[in-house]
């Protein structure tokens, strides 16, 4: 089943049914983003709406899964975290040919460069801060109080995410690439020490979340990789950006942060180690090793849907190409975590 072909007859009589205050007509819009689970706006005359669905076609196992997304927002949003309100979920794929779901429409808007060039510096360093503390609140939810306890399994989480991610890239893998091999024995023998176990969303990010024109964060969106696990995976991979060249993208290395009102890598690892009660000062190199390995492995998903024809962001063919590069940058951190 292409992209086209959602039977929009029968998404309105599904919507009529479950979603309060929805009213025909509609149209239905594919957000360009939303790169694992196809997202789309639904205008109608009731209001505006967010659809997220599997993707048509052959999918691995534990991907996609947009049920598990649901209920977490659903957990979530009572404990007055800013998520976007979960109003139905649709189980039966036979009603557009995959599993979804449908959401309020957040406020505002996620914004990608993350030199943030739309505000002044105050307002930017304001987004940040706001950032920064909203990571380190999801990370103080108790997962038993909010009824999550059993939404990942017990243990180490960095040992269960290496050999998740590497049966991931082995279940995608086009190409050998030396580094990924590298990585692939390295990291399960040098694991961190959990201290924690906390709700992780698994992909934060400034373009995963959402402000709205005066840079008040409004919503955290985009929770397909969320579970049970190390904060520090969470904290790491939103420190990446402190890394990551700016290229108009989320990066921010090279730039004049201060002139841009912008925190820096210390000054956020300050801060959420002070909100979060995690420890974050001085371990950063071997969670940005197994950061960029993660995203070499989602990278690698990407490609292997491409060849597939099953890929659903405009740029997926350009984001394939990224593999061999992330994983060098991967293997590089690797070493100064100790690496031979």
């Amino acid at each position: 089943m292409s992209e086209r072909q959602i039977d929009e007859a029968a998404l309105g009589a599904w919507l009529k049914a479950n979603v309060e205050g929805f009213a025909a007509p509609f149209t239905l819009t594919k957000f360009p983003s939303g790169q694992s689970n196809p997202t789309y706006r639904i205008s109608s005359a009731g209001g505006d709406y967010v659809l997220r669905r599997k993707p048509f076609g052959q999918l691995l196992p534990s991907a996609h899964a947009v049920d598990r997304e649901y209920r977490l927002l659903s957990a979530l949003k009572p404990l007055d975290f800013p998520v976007p309100e979960p109003l139905a979920l649709c189980d039966d794929p036979s009603v557009i040919g995959a599993v979804f779901y449908v959401m309020e429409l957040a406020k505002g808007r996620p914004y990608a460069d993350g030199a943030l060039p739309d505000f002044d510096p105050a307002t930017r360093g304001r987004m940040y801060d706001q950032l920064v503390d909203t990571l380190a609140d999801l990370h103080n939810i108790d997962p038993v109080a909010a009824d999550l306890a059993d939404f990942g399994k017990p243990g180490n989480y960095f040992e269960r995410q290496v050999a998740r991610w590497t049966r991931q890239y082995r279940d995608s893998e086009t190409d050998y690439v030396p580094e990924m091999e590298r990585l692939i024995a390295f990291l399960p023998e040098t694991l961190p020490e959990q201290s924690r176990t906390s709700i992780v969303h698994g992909d934060y990010r400034i373009d995963n979340v959402v402000y709205d024109g005066d840079g008040t964060l409004t919503a955290v969106l985009d929770w397909e990789l969320a579970t049970l696990g190390d904060p520090l995976a969470d904290f790491s991979y939103l420190a990446m950006q402190w890394m990551m060249p700016a290229d108009g993208a989320a990066g921010l290395s090279g730039l004049d942060l201060a002139a841009l009102g912008i925190p820096t890598l210390d000054q956020i690892v300050d801060r959420y180690s002070e909100r979060s009660g995690v420890p974050v000062a001085g371990t950063l190199d071997w969670y940005f090793a197994y950061n960029l390995f993660r995203l070499a492995g989602i990278v690698q998903g990407i490609k292997k849907r491409v060849i597939d024809g099953t890929a659903s962001h405009a740029q997926a063919a350009e984001m394939a190409k990224k593999v061999p590069m992330l994983a060098s940058a991967a293997w590089n951190f690797a070493r100064k975590a100790g690496a031979a």
